[in-house]
This record gives structure tokens, sequence and C-alpha cells, in this order.
């Protein structure tokens, strides 16, 4: 019980002497503005200000990078913020009550390791997926697929016709237009020979049903 107490007494002596040694220095007004040290005129928002000699007591300058507050004169702040070293900063003595800075954050790359992921549990399952994998063709059988007969008439016959076509056939009509236009186009129904055929297929109607 005596050594609890005796550990009490000193705890509580040690932090009033802290409270006394802090009290013997003045008090400043701590002000600045937090930048981005390879280019001035950006500003670093909302940057986390630490006052490691009192007790880590936390600041937050503004989203504009703005900061003030009451600290002690020798008193060590830290600044820091995501993608930027830590820089700490001593207030000097004999400031007059005020001290004001301009904070230049140093940015830093942290390099992450390489994270891989597969989707194999194991390796065992990996090896049979890879023995049963299905090759894919080379460049030369893809060509030859794509230029067969059977699939290059489907697309004739599916998809639609493009300017270039489009364009072909009516310069193609108007060429024989511009040709046939001095001369007589013959009429199917003034052909005798037309009409034979005409009036045979008519008679052997009967017959060519039949066969």
């Amino acid at each position: 019980m005596n050594k609890w107490l005796l550990i009490l007494l000193l705890n509580l002596f040690t932090g009033l002497a802290a409270f006394a040694q802090r009290a013997d220095k003045p008090l400043v007004q701590f002000t600045g503005i937090t930048h981005n040290a390879d280019s001035v005129r950006q500003i670093v928002p909302y940057v986390t200000i630490t006052n490691i000699t009192n007790n880590n007591v936390v600041y937050i300058a503004n989203y504009k990078g703005y900061f003030s507050f009451v600290t002690h004169e020798q008193d060590t702040l830290r600044f820091t913020a995501v993608g930027f070293a830590a820089q700490d900063v001593v207030i000097p003595a004999n400031t007059n009550k005020s001290y004001t800075v301009k904070i230049f954050m140093k940015p830093q790359v942290i390099t992450l390791p390489a994270f891989h992921m597969f989707p194999w549990a194991t390796t065992d399952e990996f090896k049979r997926d890879f023995l049963t994998m299905k090759l894919a063709d080379d460049d030369l059988e893809n060509a030859r697929k794509n230029l067969s007969k059977g699939l290059t008439s489907v697309s004739y016959s599916s998809l639609p016709r493009d300017a270039n076509e489009i364009q072909s056939a009516i310069g193609q009509d108007m060429h024989n237009r511009i040709l046939n236009s001095h001369s007589l186009i013959p009429n199917p129904l003034l052909n005798p020979i037309a009409w034979g055929s005409l009036i045979k297929s008519i008679t052997d109607g009967d017959k060519s049903r039949n066969n």
C-alpha cells in the first residue's frame, strides 16, 4: 500500500513540476499557412498540428491552410498530412507574444509492395486448369477463319451496305442511264419469241407438274 502511495505522490510531484516549468514560459500566438514545397502557390489544407511538448494536443489547419492558436515558447509542433513528410517546428524564445511562419510541406511518395491476386486457391487447382487449358489460335489461323467463304457470305447478307458501296451502285446506275439515253430499250411484250415461250409454258403446265 505504501509503495503505490509513493508512486502516486511521485507522479503528482512530477506533473506539478512540469506544469510549473511550463507556466514560466510565456504564451505565444502561433499563426501561419501551410504550403506545398514543390509549388509555393499551392495550399495544403487540413494539416494536423500536434504539440509534442504539451501532451500531444492536436490542432487542425482549415481548408485554406490557415492556422492560429496559443502555445508556449520553445514548444515543439509537428505538422503532418497525408502524402507529405512530417515537419517539426520549435517556437523560439523572445517572440514578443506572436510568431508567424509559412510551413512548406514536402511531398512524400510511398511505394507499396506489389500484391498479386490469383483465382486459384491451391497449387493443384492451378496445375489442373493449366493442363486442361485450350490454347488460342495463332494469327494466321484467325485470319483464315475471318476470310472463310461461309463467313463472308453471311456478312454480305446480314450487314448493311456502307457509304462506298451505295455510292458505287448509284454511280454505276447513272453510267448505264447515260449509255442508254440515245438507244431504244427493248420491250419484252413486243418480242414474239418471248410470247412463244410463254404460250408453250402454259400449254405444257399440266405435263410439267406431272413430271
